[in-house]
């Protein structure tokens, strides 16, 4: 019985102390990459849909990334590098060979329910973000392109109880991601409630900022395997800029597969009333294998007041169809 107790309290002072050593420094990030072709379009004109990444027919990388972060006992450290033209565009780069900083910062938690973030961090707007592997839709929709993709600043959150969250960030103006020469700052603030959240964000909207934005992003599940997800937001910069809508209706019909619909109205708006819009149809499968997910999508987007595209004529056309098949690995 000593034999066994002694050597029971070894295997709990072993257990004990693999806890207290665990590392801290974590590495994670992704690689994708993509074939799309243009069903009312040829191939070789260059035809795209206006929105961010995923726009080169034929067979295209998408981006990798590998994600350091540290976490001490109060502090830590987060550096997220980028390559390949998905990268390059989140980072306004021309350089999609070399590897480019999409994040990079260091945090403080002051306290319990206390961050304090300084750096540059993707954005707090919108329903979709950069990483493919974290949409459900691989190609982005007008909401997320026209808004900023990183700010460089400070942040804090506060998780004000189980249910309530704020945070307050001071930036740089928009897309602004290392200096700002302009002398000008940015506002932004986030609101959460159970999943809800209320986003706004303020420049003055000169040299080239995004002005005045107020966004909502959230969802629900409405059933064990059906989740709705929801995305608003409406811009103005000086009388101009944008306003729109996305519904994302998600269903698992298994544990490795499921389909999903972005249904997306954008319009801009200014002085003149006839400004365009488009309706945005995108029909994604995700069947996920290991790491691995593979997205066959169907994307048809129709625009009023404009022509944009072209048609397998070469005439000008308010519409476009493709298809896509891309797969992302995880890590």
């Amino acid at each position: 019985m000593k034999k066994i107790f002694t050597l029971s309290m070894l295997f709990a002072a072993t257990a004990l102390f693999a806890q207290e050593e665990t590392p801290k420094l974590s590495i994670s990030g992704s690689v994708d990459a993509y074939y799309q072709t243009y069903l009312t379009a040829p191939d070789n004109v260059g035809a795209g849909f206006g929105t961010a990444f995923a726009g080169q027919s034929g067979f295209a990388l998408g981006m990798g990334n590998i994600i350091a972060s540290y976490e001490g006992e109060k502090a830590g450290v987060v550096l997220d590098l980028v390559t390949g033209p998905r990268g390059a565009g989140a980072t306004f780069s021309s350089d999609i060979v070399d590897g480019i900083v999409n994040q990079a910062y260091v945090y403080w938690n002051v306290s319990e329910g206390t961050t304090l973030t300084f750096g540059r961090f993707n954005t707090f707007l919108g329903y979709e973000v950069i990483s493919p592997a974290a949409n459900f839709n691989y190609s982005t929709s007008y909401l997320f392109s026209s808004g900023p993709f990183s700010h460089m600043g400070i942040k804090a959150d506060f998780a004000l109880s189980e249910d309530f969250s704020l945070m307050l960030a001071v930036t740089n103006p928009w897309d602004v991601n290392d200096t700002s020469m302009t002398g000008e700052y940015a506002l932004g603030a986030q609101l959460g409630y159970k999943g809800q959240f209320l986003n706004l964000y303020y420049d003055s909207g000169e040299h080239g900022g995004l002005g005045f934005e107020i966004d909502y992003t959230g969802g629900f599940d409405l059933s064990d395997t059906f989740f709705m997800g929801i995305n608003a937001a409406y811009n103005d910069n000086d009388g101009a800029g944008f306003y729109g809508a996305a519904l994302y209706p998600q269903v698992a019909t298994s544990d490795s597969f499921s389909i999903g619909l972005r249904g997306e109205y954008f319009s801009e708006h200014g002085d003149d009333d006839d400004q365009p819009s488009v309706f945005a149809t995108t029909l994604t499968g995700s069947y996920t294998v290991d790491n691995l997910i593979i997205k066959p999508e169907i994307r048809l987007d129709s625009w009023s007041n404009d022509e944009p595209f072209v048609d397998n004529d070469g005439m000008a056309s308010d519409n476009l169809a493709a298809f896509t098949l891309a797969a992302i690995y995880s890590f």
